[in-house]
């Protein structure tokens, strides 16, 4: 059985996708431990729900990045992960943090990236007229929101949507791609090979995968 660990920031519906697909055994995983940056977010009510382990770091009361990523790694390194998490985990990571987890960290990004790295994805979509938005699953590595992609899911933007509505759409389409991706790590039919994303026949996915969503 893999392990997993997941890291979030707020409401954790990521969290829960996972952790539902966990029980069902569509990923063959355990989650060890769920960490959250923020205390009193609902993440941690769901991962209560699921019976997870939970731990609050909160990055504040730290006096650097590199400090707080230290404490992160303390709590991570000795479960010896199989897959890092990142699920709406709202902090930069360090060098020193992505290199100790190389090949083992992703993250779900909200755009269809290359496009709007960082914050406020859906926002510009809406105000630079974009046809089509989405989201992207990747590795981690040293640039912001650059590592190489795995997935990516997309959808048509409706011109005259509020952020809200799209945003609540573009969930449905990263609770629907995400636990897959990770089921196919957990089976051993996606990894990270210098730098390249490698894929499995049997897995989900292949080079430049991109799904249309009707959400």
């Amino acid at each position: 059985m893999k392990k997993i660990i997941v890291l979030i920031s707020g409401g954790g519906s990521n969290l829960e996708a996972i952790a539902k697909a966990c029980q069902t055994g569509n990923i063959p995983a355990s989650i060890e431990l769920v960490i959250s940056n923020q205390s009193n977010v609902k993440g941690l009510e769901r991962a209560k729900k699921f019976h997870l382990m939970s731990k609050v770091i909160e990055h504040q009361d730290f006096n650097s990045r590199e400090e707080f990523d230290q404490a992160l790694l303390e709590h991570i390194l000795p479960i010896e992960p199989d897959l890092v998490v990142l699920a709406g985990f709202m902090r930069i990571l360090s060098n020193h943090f992505t290199d100790a987890l190389e090949g083992k960290l992703i993250n779900i990004h909200p755009s269809l990236l290359p496009e709007y790295p960082g914050l406020n994805t859906h926002k510009q979509a809406i105000e630079n007229g974009d046809l089509m938005h989405g989201i992207s699953v990747h590795y981690v590595n040293n640039k912001l929101d650059g590592g190489p992609i795995i997935a990516q899911g997309a959808l048509k933007i409706d011109p005259v949507e509020s952020e809200a509505k799209l945003i609540s759409r573009v969930h449905k389409i990263e609770h629907a791609v995400y636990p897959k991706v990770i089921a196919d790590i957990a089976k051993g039919f996606i990894s990270l090979q210098d730098d390249e994303v490698k894929f499995e026949t049997e897995s989900h996915f292949g080079p430049n995968h991109m799904e249309f969503f009707n959400v």
